[in-house]
């Protein structure tokens, strides 16, 4: 249990925080503080993990931070906050720690956590503006740049290196002014891999290393969750503190297993991987003989232009192979699963061949890895006359690059290699390929099928102590969705906290219809009638779709009818869209948004500017996800129903969403209405009906 001391502690520092603040004490928020006490004050708990589901309003991130500061101090962890988007950190960090610390007395020091991506790199901008030109580096990802613009960088890296000389810019991209294309990004920017750390020449001056260096000083660090998820698959404690150091915070926690997924997916994609053996190739010919002379095993030499011969002539044998494997290879893109995770025998030979090939790769660039490093430290820059100048710093980090490739292929290369066979039982596995345009293109990927193993293992196990918290955690009123995805033990702290706003000031509406979705043309036509008329009267709308096939067939027919300013997803950024929606509102004006899946969380428009959302339909995800079908052929095989086990839960959760959309204040109010007679038609509608909040129902039978 929680020590009284530290009891007394928290208690304070709210009743300061709210007498200073002017805030009226909340139920719930009073709840949570003590699931976040209670969690995290006993260092001796069996799970010191609290997953609170806490409602709109109910002020979550005062109640995490007062109960989660004193206890960080005292049980010496260094609290880290992580959200879900940079915009939230910022928020958290420029605006809530601060009233947070100003109101409570509660005086601590902060940092701000982002990966190196972020920052530019000094040693990369140098060559960039060198009379070397072009890029030296070889890219670790070279398949996300092919076909990027040809925009001449060098006047903005001009530009970059005058801002840093008169120190207006601290190197931080994102504080940049003006938006940076994804070539330039690349050109400027490096990753763990390549980053050659305290050996570069520019350490000193390095934006990243400054901040990192001030995250050692700091009790709270405020980062994202694919920052911590980037170093727990390095093993944590490579660029946050480790997880036994820490009491972590993961705000809008819903998102973390489907993020934790997108960072520990395997893949193989033949264009770049190619790309990568002949730069790989070039580089090394190039430097071999001054690399020999300062060391390196001449023997190695051959040995390692015959590998990489050998891998390229594997990798576009494997490259044909899945192409055969396509059912639409002839299509502009396509994909195919492989049933059950178990692939064809040929594959998994293919596989094997390419894992024992990588390996040795592997084996080899760690001895060059280490020679370059060697040579730095010893000094040694011998070389033969007239031969050019070899550059240690690009060479250790394109070495550094070739051992973190090398070691990308092997995770996905024996992830296929231990597949089962076609016709065996699924391993728990996700295996796919897929192509957007020709055999260059093609690729095949590997995924486990729930994350929660990996969270457990990488995460949960090894916290000194955690708190996961969002609006919307459960699905049907159980945590048990979730539980299953995030691999949380079921001996945590599980609370749902419900929102204190009045959720009858907000009507919840399903019109009579003729129509359902399952017959897409005739539903699209009764919405494009109704729309019109449901929104007639409102200043600020708010309408949200699930196809965007759909919201472009309404668009067309209402665009021209609806006496709103219409805002679309996608025709102009998420914050100029809200800016300029709320522009239109305070002037007087109509303005209707139309929005697809991300926007069902994360828009903030209180008041005027929202009094009626509109939800085309029930928001069940759309099955072409291969992770998520193959969770499915997972619980048919288990004799089980994925239907009600994922889809039902799914959709009650993203509805629950969409509709949280409305009451943002207390004075709020308005009208929520769903244009899908499944709610009241079908049983499992009527189980979503039941969970939502205690809406005002107009329900026409």
């Amino acid at each position: 249990m929680i020590d009284g001391e530290l009891q007394d502690a928290i208690r304070e520092a709210y009743q300061q925080l709210t007498e200073s603040m002017g805030l009226v004490p909340r139920w719930g928020q009073r709840q949570m503080i003590a699931e976040v006490a209670n969690a995290l004050g006993d260092a001796e708990a069996e799970t010191p993990i609290a997953v609170v589901e806490a409602g709109t309003g109910t002020g979550k991130t005062i109640a995490y931070l007062v109960a989660a500061l004193p206890i960080a101090r005292a049980r010496k962890k260094k609290l880290v906050i992580a959200s879900a988007t940079v915009a939230l950190q910022e928020q958290l960090l420029l605006r809530d720690l601060p009233d947070v610390m100003r109101h409570s007395e509660l005086a601590f020091d902060t940092a701000l956590a982002k990966g190196r991506g972020r920052y530019v790199c000094l040693l990369k901008l140098d060559h960039q503006l060198s009379e070397r030109g072009g890029d030296p580096f070889i890219p670790l990802y070279p398949d996300e740049f092919l076909g990027a613009e040809e925009v001449d960088p060098g006047p903005v890296l001009e530009e970059m290196i005058q801002a840093l000389g008169s120190g207006g810019w601290d190197g931080d991209l994102d504080a940049w002014p003006e938006v940076l294309s994804a070539r330039t990004r690349r050109l400027i920017t490096t990753d763990q891999s390549q980053c050659t750390g305290r050996r570069c020449p520019h350490v000193t001056q390095c934006s990243f290393f400054r901040a990192r260096d001030g995250l050692e000083e700091a009790d709270i660090i405020v980062t994202n969750h694919d920052l911590v998820l980037s170093d727990l698959r390095l093993g944590g404690g490579v660029i946050l503190p480790t997880p036994e150091d820490c009491l972590y915070v993961f705000d809008e926690g819903h998102q973390l297993p489907s993020k934790c997924l997108s960072h520990f997916a395997l893949r193989f994609h033949a264009g770049a991987v190619l790309q990568g053996l002949r730069d790989t190739d070039r580089w090394f010919t190039a430097g071999s003989v001054q690399w020999v002379q300062s060391g390196l095993d001449e023997n190695l030499v051959p040995a390692v232009q015959d590998l990489l011969a050998d891998l390229t002539q594997r990798s576009e044998d494997i490259a044909t192979l899945l192409w055969s494997l396509m059912p639409d290879a002839g299509e502009e893109q396509g994909e195919h699963r492989f049933p059950h995770g178990a692939i064809p025998a040929e594959l998994i030979e293919q596989s094997s061949g390419l894992l024992a090939q990588w390996e040795r790769l592997y084996r080899y660039a760690n001895r060059v890895e280490a020679m370059f490093e060697n040579a730095q430290s010893g000094g040694n820059s011998s070389q033969s006359p007239g031969e050019p100048l070899s550059d240690p710093d690009l060479d250790l980090a394109n070495a550094q690059g070739l051992v973190a490739r090398s070691e990308q292929q092997i995770a996905i290369w024996r992830a296929f290699s231990e597949a089962p066979c076609e016709g065996s039982v699924g391993d728990g596995w996700a295996r796919w390929c897929q192509h957007r345009g020709g055999p260059g293109s093609i690729e095949c990927q590997a995924s486990p099928i729930l994350p929660g193993e990996l969270l457990h293992e990488s995460l949960w196990q090894r916290v000194a102590g955690a708190v996961v918290t969002s609006a919307t955690l459960s699905a049907l009123g159980k945590f048990d969705r979730f539980q299953d995805r995030s691999g949380i033990p079921p001996t945590a702290r599980w609370k749902q906290v419900a929102s204190p706003f009045d959720a009858s000031k907000a009507v919840f509406a399903v019109p009579a219809m003729m129509s359902l979705p399952s017959d897409a043309e005739s539903h699209t036509a009764e919405l494009t009638e109704l729309i019109p008329e449901l929104i007639a009267h409102d200043d600020g709308a708010l309408l949200l779709f699930t196809s965007r096939r759909q919201m472009e067939s309404v668009l067309e027919v209402v665009e021209g009818i609806l006496p709103h300013h219409i805002l679309v997803q996608d025709r102009m950024s998420k914050n100029a869209l809200l800016t300029q929606h709320r522009a239109f509102i305070d002037g007087g004006e109509r303005s209707a948004i139309f929005g697809l899946a991300s926007f069902f969380e994360g828009i903030d428009l209180p008041g005027a500017y929202c009094s009626h959302v509109v939800i085309a339909k029930l928001p069940f995800a759309v099955p072409d996800d291969p992770i998520a079908a193959a969770h499915s052929e997972l619980l048919e095989a288990q004799g089980r129903d994925p239907f009600m086990e994922i889809s039902v839960p799914d959709a009650a959760q993203k509805l629950v969403q969409a509709s949280g959309r409305l009451l943002r204040t207390e004075a709020d109010e308005g009208r929520i209405t769903l244009l899908d007679r499944r709610l009241v038609s079908r049983r499992y509608g009527r189980a979503i009906l039941e969970t939502l909040p205690a809406f005002t129902r107009e329900i026409a039978q």
